[in-house]
């Protein structure tokens, strides 16, 4: 069955979903114009849909799933767990060992802390820097994307039309309090010395820099030396904590990206990967940072909690998931990653279409132009370049591979060459179709 499919059962899903659900979607991520694909089933790598047709995975959830869909050692760890039960008004030793296993892996993490989402990790995150500073001001990159509170959405999809010379804070949602904005500074990736006159410029408001070390958002482009020794230098003269958020970035090194990049952050956050699919969020740091959860001297300067919080499925599902994803696995996924990218640029090349590729580790970006892509503003599309995002999107879901809408991928440990392989011979022959734009 090609896609998309008037009759197909995924169209009469969407008919019912449009009449109980918000535009028929819980995620708007998960739209693909005219509807969306549903799912029945996955397996390993593959995902087969509500009428059957197989596709080869390389979005794995968003990079949730580090080690495919359904594998039998996670579930075998979460079925165990679960006939002991699903939640408790209780802690569990479960919770103890994920957290032992990051703090031990991850060299800034001394203590941690379990919530239920990457967007509530990074709230956390935000609100424990302004607990430890007693001041009230975030600073973060234009474009990065970091959840969904308030401050964290600033600036998330400003365009040539309102973005000016250099970043100004930009509501993302309507009727964003004006106070947000005032408290949010907006500084451009790998552009050191704006950054640095936009972040002394707030002074002694500037409680925490949030930084993800390879936003999506900005085209998978790390963030530069240079840029890092400034985050350092400045953030320590102002006295403003320095925030990673490896939500996604954590599957680029086994001691987390801050160490692959050499980045020292007072908080980072994770999710994903850490909950093995299952939802999962949490905020670690070094004990004088984390120390604004603790309740050792009364009432915590910054106090959380949340009825599923550290339930004991997402557990035993993060903690199986990151005992598999040993040293061998992360050489694994690196080098995948970079014949990923050695794929997609070849076929560029056959096809004779002026695109690249960019990523690090287990990630790759398609890009459908050919200038440098240093930041937000280099990453982002014309309309043109936007409608034959989506076309080709539309042509690799028919021809059986999934990437992210735009055309992001994240490999898994069941990923294989000979999946890339046939991903590389598809690609070529859809970039080799007139683009109805170009």
């Amino acid at each position: 069955m090609s896609w998309p499919d008037q009759s197909s059962l995924s169209q009469a899903l969407f008919t019912r979903a449009q009449k109980v659900l918000p535009g028929g979607i819980s995620r708007l991520q998960t739209l693909v114009q005219p509807f969306p694909i549903y799912a029945i089933e996955g397996q390993g790598a593959t995902i087969i849909d509500a009428d059957g047709v197989p596709r080869t995975d390389f979005m794995n959830n968003f990079a949730s799933l580090i080690h495919g869909h359904a594998h039998p050692d996670i579930l075998s760890s979460v079925t165990e767990a679960m006939h002991k039960g699903t939640c408790f008004s209780m802690p569990t030793e479960l919770e103890i060992q994920l957290a032992e296993l990051i703090v031990d892996r991850v060299k800034r993490v001394d203590k941690i802390r379990f919530c239920n989402s990457g967007t509530e990790a990074v709230m956390l995150a935000i609100k424990a820097a302004r607990a430890r500073t007693n001041r009230p001001c975030i600073a973060k990159i234009e474009g990065a994307y970091h959840g969904m509170y308030d401050y964290a959405e600033v600036s998330l999809d400003s365009s040539p039309d309102n973005w000016g010379d250099a970043p100004n804070p930009l509501a993302y949602t309507r009727g964003t309090p004006a106070s947000v904005l005032e408290d949010t500074i907006v500084i451009p990736l790998n552009d050191s010395n704006t950054s640095e006159r936009l972040l002394r410029d707030c002074g002694d408001r500037l409680a925490g820099v949030l930084i993800d070390p390879v936003p999506l958002s900005c085209g998978l482009i790390p963030m530069a030396d240079h840029f890092i020794d400034m985050l350092h230098r400045v953030s320590r003269e102002l006295g403003a904590l320095i925030i990673a958020d490896e939500v996604i970035a954590f599957r680029l090194d086994y001691h987390g990206a801050q160490s692959r990049f050499g980045i020292d952050p007072d908080l980072t956050t994770f999710a994903k990967i850490i909950g093995g699919g299952f939802p999962v969020g949490a905020i670690g740091g070094t004990e004088d940072a984390m120390s604004v959860f603790s309740h050792n001297q009364g009432k915590p300067p910054n106090s959380s909690s949340g009825t599923f919080t550290a339930n004991p499925l997402s557990m035993a599902a993060g903690l199986k998931t990151l005992e598999m994803l040993d040293t061998k696995a992360y050489d694994y996924l690196e080098n995948l990653g970079s014949y990923a990218r050695d794929v997609v640029e070849n076929a560029f090349s056959e096809s004779g279409f002026n695109g690249q590729v960019t990523g690090v580790g287990s990630m790759f970006h398609l890009h459908l132009h050919d200038r440098e892509v240093t930041d937000y503003r280099t990453f982002f599309r014309t309309e043109a370049e936007e409608k034959s995002t989506t076309e080709l999107h539309l042509r690799l879901l028919d021809a059986g591979y999934i990437l992210s809408p735009k055309l992001g991928g994240f490999l898994s440990t069941v990923n294989t060459r000979d999946q890339l392989d046939g991903f590389g011979d598809a690609l070529a022959t859809a970039l080799a179709i007139e683009m109805p734009t170009r």
